[in-house]
């Protein structure tokens, strides 16, 4: 490849150029095929090419391709509402689409802090998060998120709205004389003493992963995690907001992963899963007393995009979930999600540098350790979670790999997310190409 103009991630290295994709393949310029066996980075829900999706975005195309929400709203992103929350699911009732996760993040945040000023609790100015997090890159986001390799660039001029307290995250945390129960009060402690160190009347909102994404891999909570949560933020009269936009929209096999935690949130934010990568989008769900704050007080959400609610991006999504309603696709997910649990652990269960195996539906990852027994992690130089992703490629399958899984320095893990729509033989090459990598990877 001739030197390029775009600043790409590594601007030391230059990435192989996709061409094509049906799918579940990519296949780049040398003509080198690759399953997508992380839809990117959890995105691409449907894999590549579907036809649905394609003529969706094709008739959208020919009859309108954009117009400024400040004059026009627009049919398809009318539909996508009524889709998303016209059964108002945990009491959700209203939807806001914007063109990332982190600019979801931010609509969420910001949302959060004027309903609290419609109601006059103006002094209510600080967040709670979970360190080992990622709610986005852009300053607000960034400042919510607790992935500490990707703030210390901007720590200086990150606001200081925003502190953080544990993840639960059973697998290091836990300890040897705690049960899961005393294992959730704790962290249900801890995030009660954050309130009073704060004061409850001035905490915004919680803000958390429902399954931990790229940062911490695929860590779901323990039961009763979230009911304590959500019992925290009631008891104080803060909002819990849920961030999705990995595991949402059917990616852990139901249409919201708060679905399997017995609680809504009030504030939701989604994207990857919702427009499966066909276009640009993102979004947040919300609870109708958040919104008729806001109606009956100053009557406008003091917030706004460009390209909000953009008719493309709206049809695109819309036809993807479609699909997998039409397609009853949540059940594949599970069926398909159990396969790969199944085929991960059969394989590398007993894997002496395979430390633990974890996910729900087809969001798992496995994380890489120097000894079962102590947990003892690799010198972060060795990068070995990138020599996974590099023998995988050579493979012929993408995957998603992290450093940094416990303090943003140490710890590595590995992460699939295959489509939604993944046969059983699409499953058993993904599983043996991500295996042989492994081995090649820890080789020594």
């Amino acid at each position: 490849m001739s030197t390029s103009h775009l600043v790409h991630r590594n601007l030391k290295v230059a990435p192989p150029v996709a061409v094509s994709g049906q799918g579940i393949w990519l296949t780049e310029s040398t003509g080198h095929a690759v399953i997508d066996g992380s839809g990117g980075a959890a995105v691409a829900c449907l894999g590549h090419g579907h036809p649905h999706v394609l003529a969706a975005m094709q008739a959208q195309l020919s009859k309108l391709t954009y117009a400024h929400t400040a004059l026009f709203s627009c049919e398809s992103a009318e539909r996508l509402a009524d889709k998303l929350v016209g059964h108002a699911p945990g009491g959700l009732t209203h939807a806001y689409f914007v063109s990332s996760g982190s600019e979801g993040m931010e609509a969420a945040l910001k949302m959060a802090r004027q309903y609290f000023v419609e109601k006059g609790e103006t002094q209510r100015t600080r967040y709670i998060a979970r360190r080992q997090s990622y709610h986005g890159n852009t300053l607000g986001a960034l400042a919510a998120g607790g992935n500490a390799m990707r703030r210390a660039p901007y720590a200086p001029i990150l606001s200081q709205a925003f502190s953080h307290v544990s993840p639960c995250y059973a697998y290091r945390d836990r300890r040897d004389d705690e049960s899961d129960a005393d294992y959730v009060q704790r962290l249900g402690d801890e995030l009660e003493a954050e309130f009073q160190r704060l004061g409850p009347q001035n905490v915004i909102a919680f803000c958390a992963e429902t399954v931990v994404g790229a940062t911490l891999g695929c860590v779901t909570a323990l039961p009763g995690y979230f009911q304590k949560v959500r019992e925290i933020c009631d008891r104080h009269g803060a909002l819990l907001i849920l961030d999705e936009v990995m595991s949402g929209m059917g990616r852990v096999g139901t249409m919201h992963a708060w679905e399997q935690e017995g609680v809504a949130p009030d504030i939701q934010v989604i994207a990857k899963g919702l427009g499966g990568g066909y276009q640009p989008i993102g979004g947040i769900l919300v609870q109708e007393r958040v919104i008729a704050a806001i109606r009956d007080g100053s009557g406008g959400f003091m917030h706004g995009h460009t390209y909000q609610a953009h008719p493309m991006a709206c049809a695109a999504a819309l036809a993807v979930q479609e699909v997998i309603e039409e397609e009853n696709l949540l059940a594949n997910v599970n069926a398909m999600g159990a396969l790969l649990e199944q085929g991960l652990t059969e394989r590398l269960g007993n894997h002496r540098h395979v430390g633990d195996i974890r996910g729900r539906g087809l969001f798992w990852a496995i994380e890489l350790v120097q000894d079962r027994g102590s947990k003892a992690v690799f010198d972060p130089k060795l990068k070995i979670n990138e020599r996974v992703k590099r023998e995988a490629y050579a493979r012929g399958l993408g995957c998603y790999p992290m450093g940094g899984t416990i303090d943003g320095l140490r710890g590595d893990h590995v992460i699939l997310a295959p489509p939604y729509n993944v046969t059983e033989a699409e499953m058993g090459m993904i599983l043996d190409r991500f295996s042989a990598a492994v081995e090649a990877a820890l080789v020594g």
